[in-house]
């Protein structure tokens, strides 16, 4: 009847428990007194004791992994049940094992379960006592490297658990070996299991932290069609969105909980691209069409429904590294300017994407470590709260107190708990690990409540970008502390607001304080350089453009991922990331320029010179000036001078020829150079130089055809003069004629009419003179002088 009672949550009251205890130890008064006035046991009488020796040695020759415990938290009613392996580890057999469960005193301090869990599995030390009886399960032999399971349930009351605490909870393996033939402790695994039956009076306010990071996956790259298809460096982040991913698992777990979400509005970007066509860049460089459409609409609408009604903290977009920038990027012209458009980009991002209004007023540094520098950068982009950790932002006291403190400047900083931030860290995958994790996160949440009398505000900023086994470790934790007695769920704004502590400490730390380890992962100086090369050079581009946006949006969002968090420890990738970026910049800066030209030969004083522009652009150019100068003017001026400019527009994947009038003063080589410039003065693109060779008429070739023409006037002058002496002997022979025709016919005789016959052989005979060659003395037909002017423009040159 009493082990029915055991296993169906009949307890004893504290008081009854307590007058058990004290019975217990009363009776065994005597019997304590008898046996130190015994010798010492050898080894051999040790093996009838209740509390086996520790092996020789820090571990011991048995590992005992507690894989679940359950509940973790345990009431009034519950029947805690341990579970896990042994494994025998040495060379001998071990005989006669049985494991059991061992509760030790209560931890009063957190700095004491610290202690306890570096030397969890240290076979000397303290265990505590054995529960005992049929609490043990028992093992004839463990061969050498075997692991047994074992599974053990304890009613709550047979724990003989005190006063509302942290009790260390010891599950120990005893047995013999051939080499130490008594019973003998050979392995230990010691835990945590926090006790608060009764609803606390005072509970522990506690906002968890729920972080949606990822690393960059998206290009500055996008598609020449309307759409501007997205590029991806890879297609990672469809394995972590997809069932069973890291991503899938942060929004399936923390979709029950009570937490605030932390999202970096890149992430929401990327897949939300990700949900129409895109593109993904493999290994060989070339780009195949993304698949996993579906995926991505399924993995936003679930994190829709899921922060439905809670409270949502955006970072600046792509999580710029607050520290990097700090301690080497201020110092580099404009690299403040990009985390103010980070910030300024979330809206259209966070809203558009899950339909929420985020809150923009967090900032978040790596590990929450802080100095001045960090937090001047970290307020200077519009945030009043910065998100530290209490391992920075330190506090001599005997108590935690509450995350929010005033630090001046209108600024708060949010100090996270560094305990409870910290215990998801390291490798989880095994559920022994993971449960450790569980347990000591609620003694320090349990013991942290404890302290004082007063109501506390506690913050959990755990790592930015959990895996599986730690969110699935966090979730079991954040559910069991949700489910407790002794902690309320809280908002991170809500915390933020409350009335901080007048003791605690609210200095920054100095510079010299932010952790090597940390200043050696940022990026260096010589990365926001880049960051700026590559900004002047879009400045320069966008001036250009007849639709800017198509270029200016999705190299700006390229530089916030150069400047991510994600980047720390990644310092390859990041340098790879960012040439890329600029790469692409230059191939589409060059989309537009000047083609070369070979030699031109100009083959008078004055001709044409064309200089072709190409657009291999989608879109058009406008805005920008060609210039064409001369590197000799006193041989070949250009548009009556050194140089020429004139505008061009060219329509996207056209070319434009330009004509630039020129004027040759002598002959020769002349180095003429075109140079494309933006309106504001600044060049863009490369040169392209060439030679022109003049070839002017010769003043030799001058003096012949002046000659010529002198001759010809002469040829006129002369015909002229013959035409005149050959007319005054006509008239002559007119007169002598008209003389005769007086004698021959004297006046009043009638005269005979010419007769037709006469008329007609004196007009054939004029024919006939008219239509015979004429000889050098005849007149020449009038013609006019030909023009030594120089030719007019308009020429061919030849190229």
């Amino acid at each position: 009847m009493a082990e029915a009672a055991d296993f169906q949550g009949t307890s004893a009251s504290p008081a009854r428990r307590w007058l058990r205890r004290t019975g217990a130890l009363l009776a065994g008064a005597p019997l304590l007194a008898g046996l130190l006035q015994l010798p010492a046991a050898t080894p051999a009488d040790a093996a009838g004791q209740e509390s086996p020796q520790a092996a020789s040695g820090t571990n011991g020759s048995v590992s005992v992994a507690v894989d679940s415990l359950s509940p973790s938290a345990p009431t009034e009613g519950d029947t805690v049940t341990v579970t896990g392996t042994v494994t025998n580890n040495g060379k001998q057999p071990v005989t006669d094992a049985h494991v059991d469960l061992r509760v030790g005193p209560s931890l009063d301090t957190r700095s004491a379960i610290d202690s306890l869990a570096k030397k969890s599995d240290a076979v000397q030390g303290p265990a505590g006592e054995a529960v005992g009886g049929r609490y043990t399960e028992k093992f004839p032999k463990l061969t050498p490297g075997v692991a047994e399971p074992f599974n053990i349930s304890v009613p709550a009351d047979e724990l003989d658990l005190g006063q509302d605490g942290v009790y260390q909870l010891a599950v120990a393996l005893s047995g013999e070996t051939a080499a130490q033939p008594w019973d003998q402790v050979l392995g230990v695994q010691r835990t945590f299991l926090p006790w608060q039956p009764e609803e606390a009076g005072t509970k522990t306010k506690t906002t968890f932290l729920w972080p949606l990071v990822s690393d960059v996956h998206m290009t500055a790259e996008t598609g020449s069609n309307e759409q501007q298809t997205p590029v991806f460096s890879n297609d990672d982040l469809a394995e972590e969105i997809s069932p069973g991913g890291r991503l899938d698992q942060m929004v399936s777990l923390g979709k029950g909980l009570d937490i605030t979400w932390v999202i970096d509005p890149d992430l929401l970007a990327s897949v939300d691209a990700m949900t129409r066509t895109y593109q993904v860049r493999g290994e060989d460089g070339d780009t195949t069409p993304g698949r996993n459409q579906a995926v991505a609409k399924q993995w936003l609408s679930e994190l829709q429904q899921a922060v439905a009604g809670k409270e949502v903290v955006a970072l600046p977009f792509g999580d710029p590294d607050l520290a990097s920038l700090a301690h080497n990027g201020t110092a580099v012209t404009g690299s403040l300017s990009h985390l103010k458009e980070a910030t300024d980009a979330v809206d259209n991002t966070v809203q558009t994407v899950l339909h929420v209004k985020p809150s923009k007023d967090f900032a978040w540094p790596v590990d929450g470590a802080v100095d001045p520098s960090i937090m001047k950068v970290a307020t200077s982009a519009g945030a009043d709260k910065v998100i530290a950790r209490s391992d920075s932002l330190q506090d001599d006291l005997s108590y935690t107190p509450s995350a929010a403190r005033p630090i001046g400047g209108g600024t708060t900083a949010v100090v996270a708990d560094a305990r409870m931030s910290t215990a998801f860290q390291g490798n989880l995958t095994k559920a022994s690990a993971s449960t450790l994790a569980v347990q000591r996160f609620l003694a320090q949440s349990l013991t942290l409540g404890l302290q004082t009398g007063k109501q506390r505000s506690v913050v959990v900023a755990p790592q930015r970008t959990p895996s599986v086994s730690q969110a699935q470790a966090m979730a079991e934790a954040l559910g069991a502390l949700q489910g407790g007695n002794w902690s309320e769920s809280q908002d991170l704004s809500a915390a933020a607001k409350a009335k901080p502590d007048p003791s605690a400490n609210r200095k920054v730390p100095p510079p010299s304080a932010y952790p090597s380890s940390l200043r050696k992962q940022e990026l260096p100086r010589a990365a926001f350089e880049q960051i700026a090369r590559t900004q002047d050079k879009l400045d320069n581009f966008k001036v250009i453009l007849t639709d800017e946006s198509r270029v200016v949006t999705p190299f700006g969002r390229a530089m916030n991922r150069e400047m991510s968090t994600s980047w720390r420890g990644r310092g390859v990738a990041a340098v790879g990331y960012r040439d890329d970026v600029e790469s692409y910049l230059d191939g589409l800066i060059d989309g537009v320029k000047l083609i070369e030209k070979s030699e031109t030969k100009l083959s008078g004083r004055s001709a044409t010179i064309p200089v072709t522009v190409q657009n291999n652009l989608v879109q058009g150019v406008e805005h920008l000036e060609l210039r064409l100068t001369s590197k000799n003017p006193t041989r070949l001026k250009i548009g009556g001078d050194a140089y020429e400019e004139q505008r061009v527009t060219v329509n996207g994947g056209h070319s434009q020829s330009v004509k630039f009038t020129t004027s040759a003063n002598a002959n020769g080589r002349a180095e003429v150079v075109a140079q494309l410039y933006t309106e504001d003065g600044q060049r863009y693109g490369a040169p392209v130089t060439f030679d022109v060779r003049v070839t002017e008429v010769t003043p030799t070739v001058m003096l012949v055809i002046g000659g010529g023409v002198l001759l010809l006037v002469l040829a006129g002058f002369r015909m002229y003069t013959q035409r005149k002496r050959a007319a005054a002997r006509e008239a002559a022979e007119d007169a002598a004629a008209e003389a005769d025709d007086d004698v021959d016919h004297p006046a009043g005789a009638p005269q005979n009419p010419e007769a037709p016959g006469d008329r007609l052989k004196e007009e054939s005979e004029a024919g006939s003179r008219a239509d015979a060659p004429q000889q050098p003395s005849d007149p020449a037909p009038d013609t006019a002088a030909e023009s030594a002017d120089p030719s007019g423009t308009g020429e061919r040159v030849d190229r």
